[in-house]
Order: structure tokens, then C-alpha cells, then sequence
């Protein structure tokens, strides 16, 4: 049997990496697996950018998370030289009813965040691209923009490796059991059996199957992300020139998007917010259909007219949803002695990577956090509220 660890971190995505090199720097014995390659395209944590925000309308609640995550992003670049976020500034547009405005007013008032409100006449004239009705309204924060989700788990990946992490990919674990009278864990793969005296779960859409036990009917959908060549060539939209954005009609469908970030080749992103189906990670269909890229079309078209152009390419990845939208963040309610779980980020998790990682390693070396985790309790969820639409990434 191979030798006991301290912490055993199961998933090294966005949150698992994160989780990994925060424990690892406090000089915990880590062993990381991962049942694929590192920085994979099977999960949550690719597709080239995430939206970051502050003035956050899915609840005030999450502000100072997203404040420290902001730190936390800006040590990880230096700490690794890598490229992880470029704050281009952000919209939120909608009617002023809405939840994408309104939502986003409540948070940046409610924690003092810079921001400005603008009508339909000056977005138009800040932002050319953008075409919005006469009766919608968009909130603008200066401090919004993105980060690159492979770049993040890469540099997370490389600290937890410099901190001496044991990562071990292409190793799925199998099953895991708390060990008789509190003193730990043991968790298997077909390559061997591990011991610890943690284990911090971060399954992403495999937390169906993972965590059973946790009590939590989480929902995983199928996501599709959309990249277009604007017409007249993407020097609009430079991140120096196009915000980031979220747009919810009057319907209450809500699109996101990005910059042209990859160069003249690389188009601009977009993709609707709560339009998928729901699969597992073995029933997900990979392949992009045409109506699916027709109707992404005519959405983005209606708000950005240069935009849809010509379709470059497309790719999926997965939401793990809660009934509530909320998350998971707590130690297990079965094993509150040693395990430690995150999960149902519900699609606008990655920009709380780093917080998040700091938060995993606090509940598992010290049984608690400083940081406001209350609304992630699971047992919020006994009464199975229902989901609260909306939220954008």
C-alpha cells in the first residue's frame, strides 16, 4: 500500500487544482488524482475564458469571495508568470427590471463597488459593437473582465508541484470509505489504494455518482460555447475596445461573451446562459449541430449585428447545477471528521477558483474557514427549492 498522506484531493480541475496548491503551500503531504490528463477538455475547465465580476446579481452574498479571488488571481500570475485574468471591463445589460441589471445595482450598492449605469444612447456610444434597445440599461464595471480557465488549472497545477504534491493523472478513483474511529480515509483506483487523513472531493459533474450520499439532486447539463469571426475583422473587439457582456432580453433569455482574445484567427466567444440539456459525462453529446449554431446567430445578432459573421468553431462542457443555483462548500455532513467536498457550482463557479481552493484548504487542515461560506450549506436544500433562473458566466 502506498504511503499515508495528509490530504488526498480528489479532481484536479479548476477547483481540485486550487485546492491542491493552497494545501500544498502550507506544507501538507498531497497526493492529487485525476482521471484524465491535466488541464482536460472533458470537463468544466476549459474553453478559453470565464467571465470575473464583482458586482455580482446572483447574491450580494458572494462580493467578498469575489473580492479575494481577485488577490488570490493576481499572486497567482506572479507567482507563476502566467496569463490568467485581463480586467477589459464589463456590462450587464438588460431592462432595468431585470435580473442582470437589477441584481448587479443591488450587489455594487450594497458593497460600495465602483460602477456607472449607462442608457441604450451611451452604451451605443462607449461600445459601438453593441446595439442595445432604446428601453434597456446596462451596468459597467471597469473591474470586470476574464480569465483563462486552462492557464488557471496550469498554474495552479505547477504551485501545487512546487509545494511537493504527489499529482497522479489518468487514475480514477474508483471508490473511497472513512476509516473505522475517525482516523481517516481510504480512497481506490484500479492502480492502487491510498490512505489520508483527509480526503476534499471535487468531482464537477461527476458529483452525482461521487457523492450519493450527500443528500444534494444535482442536475448536470450539457453547455455549448460559440466562436465567430465578426464581419470587418475582430479590431472592435480587442479587449482594449469590447467589454465583456451579459445580455438578458425581454424574454428573459440570457447570452454572454467576450473579447476577441486569441488574435484575428481566434474570433470571439459567446454562448447562452441556461439553455442546455441535462446528460451525464457519459451520455453528453460532443458534436455541435447546425440549429444549435443558427440559433446562437440569431441571438448574439440581435445585440451585436457585426458579430455572428462566420462560425469558427464550437465546443461543449458541463454545469453541475443545484435546485437553488448555489453551491456546495462544506464538510460532508456523513464524515464531518474527514472529508471535505465542492461542488454544484452551477455554471458560474471558475471565477472563484482561488478563493475556493484557499476555503478547501482551511476546512480540511483546520475543520473551519474564515471566509462566509454559510450560503453553501447543503442543508439548505432539504426542502428542494425551486431553481432560481438566471446568472450569467
Amino acid at each position: 500500500m502506498s504511503p499515508s498522506y495528509d490530504v488526498i484531493v480528489l479532481g484536479l480541475g479548476g477547483m481540485g487544482s486550487a485546492a491542491a496548491h493552497h494545501l500544498a503551500a502550507r506544507g501538507a503531504r498531497v497526493l492529487g488524482l485525476e482521471k484524465f490528463g491535466p488541464v482536460h477538455q472533458r470537463g468544466s475547465s476549459h474553453g478559453g475564458s470565464r467571465i470575473t465580476r464583482q458586482s455580482y446579481f446572483e447574491d450580494p452574498a458572494y462580493v467578498p469571495l469575489l473580492l479575494r479571488s481577485y488577490e488570490l488571481y493576481d499572486r497567482l500570475e506572479r507567482d507563476t508568470g502566467r496569463t490568467v485574468a485581463t480586467l477589459c471591463g464589463g456590462v450587464m445589460l438588460g431592462r432595468p427590471d431585470s435580473r442582470t441589471v437589477a441584481g448587479s445595482l443591488l450587489s455594487a450598492r450594497t458593497w460600495d463597488l465602483p460602477h456607472e449605469m449607462l442608457d441604450a444612447e451611451e452604451i451605443r456610444r462607449r461600445f459601438p459593437t453593441l446595439t442595445p434597445a432604446a428601453d434597456e440599461v446596462a451596468l459597467y464595471e471597469a473591474r470586470a473582465g476574464l480569465v483563462r480557465p486552462e492557464n488557471t488549472v496550469a498554474a495552479q497545477l505547477q504551485l501545487a508541484t512546487r509545494g511537493g504534491a504527489e499529482l497522479r493523472f489518468q487514475e480514477p478513483v474508483t471508490r473511497w470509505e472513512t476509516l473505522p474511529g475517525g482516523r481517516g480515509v481510504r480512497v481506490h483506483t484500479p492502480e492502487d489504494t491510498y490512505t489520508a487523513g483527509q480526503l476534499v472531493i471535487c468531482p464537477g459533474a461527476w458529483a452525482p455518482g461521487l457523492l450519493a450520499d450527500l443528500g444534494v439532486p444535482f442536475t448536470i447539463e450539457r453547455q455549448v460555447m460559440y466562436w465567430f469571426a465578426p464581419d470587418g475583422g475582430t479590431a472592435p473587439y480587442t479587449p482594449a475596445r469590447h467589454p465583456v457582456y451579459i445580455w438578458e432580453d425581454a424574454a428573459g433569455v440570457q447570452i454572454y461573451g467576450f473579447p476577441a482574445i486569441d488574435g484575428p484567427g481566434g474570433g470571439a466567444k459567446v454562448a447562452f446562459f441556461r439553455k442546455g440539456t441535462v446528460c451525464t459525462p457519459e451520455t453528453i453529446e460532443r458534436t455541435v449541430h447546425d440549429d444549435e449554431v443558427r440559433a446562437m446567430a440569431d441571438q448574439v445578432g440581435r445585440l451585436l449585428p457585426g458579430l455572428p459573421g462566420r462560425f469558427l468553431k464550437a465546443a461543449t462542457c458541463m454545469y453541475s447545477n443545484t435546485p437553488d443555483e448555489h453551491f456546495v462548500i462544506t464538510r460532508h455532513p456523513a464524515h464531518p471528521d474527514a472529508v471535505t467536498v465542492a461542488c454544484g457550482f452551477s455554471g458560474h463557479g471558475f471565477k472563484f477558483v482561488p478563493v475556493v481552493g484557499e476555503i478547501l484548504a482551511d476546512l480540511a487542515l483546520t475543520g473551519e474557514t474564515g471566509h462566509p461560506i454559510e450560503l453553501f450549506d447543503p442543508g439548505r436544500l432539504t426542502a428542494a427549492p425551486a431553481p432560481a433562473h438566471g446568472g450569467a458566466r
